[in-house]
């Protein structure tokens, strides 16, 4: 006779990874019984097309790791000790409820109690649903999520007027591909399909700017290696070139377009190519290189005079005489915005595509997020009416400064941790880490893993993962809206964020008409499902919870009217694109203020900054703070580790073991001077902390910069230290963003650096 379990038929349920990356892969999850055995990807997803990254391949190691949370916690021993004592639910959540209750109701409010989460899943039940609606019920301090994108986000939308912009889908009809401060083949690799797609089809180039030679710039055509926080000035140097070579749209300019005029004046001025070579470090003749091949899609030839022979007044004309607008397209990404200048960087660069007429083309223009096009109804999940009027706001890039006190409003004396780790990802670490120790602070921790912060917490929860909890996505990477239903139980006692702050509500006494409702209820509300019909936006409709379960991914309505116009199995290649790509802007129509592109930007003016592209300096850089970089001589970049997301996936044995450990690369000049070699141990170190890496001298970054991928857990790290011992809590020029790469360091081989860091 057969046995049961050999005769079990696995079963199979479509998921939707959650990780804070552009993608937001389609997943398909096996099930042996009541067990996870597989994750794979969805060959039906449009956009990501049936594989997943490394990492999320390996989920099933995350969901079944030994050291998964699963039951709630006390803490026994020191702050920090990571000493705790298993303890019910209803201790737990009365425990945290008393504690709220009493710091509310005490001389300084609710708004003492700080939530503190980030995007360690990006669902929008789960990452900011009933979270959003029970701190504003309880009046707590609000909480400016601006660790990543924030700076980036307003730049390009005071140029654009929305994060809106190129179909990620469209970068496989484009002819010039920039990625610009993005390492697409790792971070977004689906788009990077795209692009190798482009290339392989109809020769499309694919160029990098980075300051590093990251995997993306390994496997461009061309990589450009600036000074780190000069991306605006590059953009600058572009435009002097495209406004001198006749290479600028001058139609587009004119009709679709504020401030063309002086933005020409200012980059012929002010940004020639030997200026911008100085402030760069990049050589004079690429420069010119650069603009000329992306004005004209890389047809580009070697003398300018016979290049502007070659091009009317306003655009390139084909061989036909009909314009062809170039197909030239910007991946821009965020970690060019980390200095203090990052939000006029990427606003600068923004300005680019409609100067050369690039919005005409579907597979022209720029993309830095799709999250605009998403029009969830998250005001009806969150309940902003809900916040007390006077009701602060901490930026959390400001944590270490939230917990010292030194901020307005009353001191924190209860923090609310879920979906992020601060004590690694938070900037001036150290820091952070003493407010942490605070015996007067209430923490409260709520994730899947014993993670550095989870070390310093009073109660700690067990959270589940996204193949135990139901969640909602959008995607900032593509134009899919996806469900993912839970594929098995939660293990031990583990429970989702939005089960834990209905728990919270009953016995805060809220009112149960705001928290007794499902997460499919929640779904409903975000699909505009439980309103009006003529209330639901263009994008939007036609959208169901049914659907979506029934059908899997679904696009956006694309510009709002109804979904995309099929493709025509005898139309080519390029006129399929023209049809099924949305160009956004080719005949302007941009959300902002004017309608047009604002190259001169009157909100900006308002908010006291240049209203025209400009160049801002980081304020670390042996240019701007010449004094510091005796001192500090190094500019420290600590983009994300292949084998990372984040701190997420640090726990995962395997791929921490594909990082090996804590790593910096460093030319081999500068390892020259200080006497390190290839395989030292050494110790980066500036005012505020230090932390030791493994040496790895090459080529692979320029003199005068450093690079340490990120970011490792201090348990897993030399000295208990990662890079944010030394990174700033200065924030950026626009949106209040952190500039983790604004940062000066030196580097000596261990032993020899301060063991302390050493305060003014």
């Amino acid at each position: 006779m057969t046995s049961l379990a050999l005769s079990r038929t696995p079963i199979t349920v479509r998921a939707v990874c959650p990780h804070d990356c552009p993608d937001a892969c389609g997943m398909l999850v096996t099930l042996d019984g009541d067990q996870a055995v597989a994750v794979r990807g969805d060959r039906e997803h449009p956009f990501t097309r049936g594989f997943l990254c490394h990492k999320v391949s390996r989920y099933t190691e995350r969901v079944y790791h030994r050291d998964r949370l699963q039951f709630p916690l006390r803490r026994v021993g020191p702050k920090g000790s990571g000493q705790f004592e298993r303890i019910s639910w209803d201790a737990a959540l009365d425990e945290i409820a008393s504690r709220f209750r009493v710091i509310a109701d005490g001389p300084h409010g609710p708004q003492a109690i700080l939530p503190y989460s980030y995007c360690g899943t990006m669902g929008k039940i789960q990452s900011e649903g009933l979270d959003r609606r029970f701190f504003h019920r309880l009046g707590a301090s609000l909480l400016d999520r601006t660790i990543c994108a924030t700076a980036g986000g307003i730049g390009y939308t005071m140029t654009i007027g929305s994060k809106q912009g190129t179909d990620p889908e469209a970068f496989s009809q484009s002819q010039y591909i920039i990625n610009w401060g993005s390492n697409t083949a790792v971070t977004n690799m689906h788009l990077w399909v795209r692009m190798v797609e482009a290339r392989k089809r109809h020769g499309a180039k694919i160029v990098t700017i980075d300051p590093y030679r990251s995997v993306t710039a390994a496997r461009s055509d061309w990589h450009l290696a600036p000074r780190p926080g000069t991306d605006a000035a590059l953009a600058l140097g572009l435009m002097h070139v495209i406004f001198r070579d006749g290479l600028a749209d001058e139609a587009y300019l004119r009709d679709f377009c504020l401030g063309g005029d002086e933005l020409r004046t200012r980059t012929l001025s002010d940004y020639s190519p030997q200026q911008v070579a100085e402030i760069t470090g990049l050589d004079i003749a690429d420069i010119e290189r650069l603009a000329l091949e992306y004005a004209t899609a890389g047809k580009w030839v070697a003398r300018p005079e016979a290049l502007r022979r070659a091009c009317s007044a306003t655009t390139p004309f084909d061989d036909s005489g009909r314009a062809t607008p170039p197909a030239s397209v910007i991946r821009i990404n965020y970690g060019l915005q980390r200095h203090a200048g990052g939000g006029m960087a990427v606003r600068t660069i923004a300005c680019l595509p409609a100067v050369i007429g690039a919005w005409r083309h579907p597979a022209g223009g720029i993309l830095l997020s799709t999250s605009a096009t998403f029009a969830f109804n998250l005001a009806a999940v969150q309940r902003p009416d809900l916040i007390p009027s006077g009701t602060r706001t901490v930026n959390m890039t400001q944590l270490a400064e939230a917990l010292h006190g030194e901020l307005p409003g009353p001191p924190v004396q209860a923090l609310y941790v879920y979906n992020s780790n601060p004590a690694a990802i938070a900037p001036d670490q150290q820091r952070v880490l003493a407010g942490l120790r605070r015996e007067d602070l209430f923490t409260v921790v709520h994730d899947q893993f014993p993670t550095d912060t989870v070390d310093y917490a009073d109660i700690v929860l067990p959270a589940t993962t996204q193949l135990e909890h139901f969640d909602l996505h959008g995607s900032y990477g593509h134009q899919f809206v996806q469900v993912n239903v839970p594929a098995i139980a939660p293990l031990g006692e583990a429970r989702c964020n939005t089960e834990v702050f209905r728990g919270l509500a009953q016995r805060l006494g809220f009112e149960p008409e705001l928290f007794d409702v499902t997460d499919e209820q929640l779904a409903r509300e975000l699909l505009w499902e439980t309103g009006p019909l003529e209330n639901v936006p263009a994008a939007m409709r036609g959208f169901t919870l049914e659907r979506l379960k029934n059908e899997g991914a679904i696009k956006l309505n694309a510009r709002g009217a109804g979904g995309s116009p099929a493709h025509d199995s005898a139309t080519s290649d390029m006129q399929a694109s023209r049809l099924h790509y949305d160009a956004p802007f080719a005949n302007g129509g941009f959300p902002t203020p004017s309608g047009k592109c604002e190259l001169r930007c009157a909100r900006l003016a308002q908010l006291g900054f240049d209203p025209l592209p400009t160049f801002i300096p980081p304020a670390e850089s042996p240019a701007s703070a010449p004094e510091l970089a005796k001192r500090f001589p190094l500019q420290l970049l600590s983009p994300p580790s292949p084998h990372f997301l984040n701190s997420t996936f640090v726990e995962v044995d395997s791929l921490r073991r594909s990082a090996v450990e804590p790593q910096l690369e460093i030319s081999a000049a500068d390892a020259t001077v200080r006497g390190v070699q290839h395989g030292d141990l050494v110790n980066i170190f500036n005012d505020r902390g230090s932390f030791i890496a493994r040496a790895l001298v090459g080529d692979n970054v320029r003199p005068g910069v450093v690079v340490a991928p990120s970011i490792w857990w201090n348990k897993h790290s030399l000295g208990n230290r990662n890079c944010n011992s030394t990174t700033p809590t200065r924030l950026t020029d626009l949106g209040g963003g952190a500039t983790f790469f604004d940062n000066l360091v030196e580097v000596e081989r261990e032993g020899e650096a301060p063991a302390e860091p050493v305060r003014e």
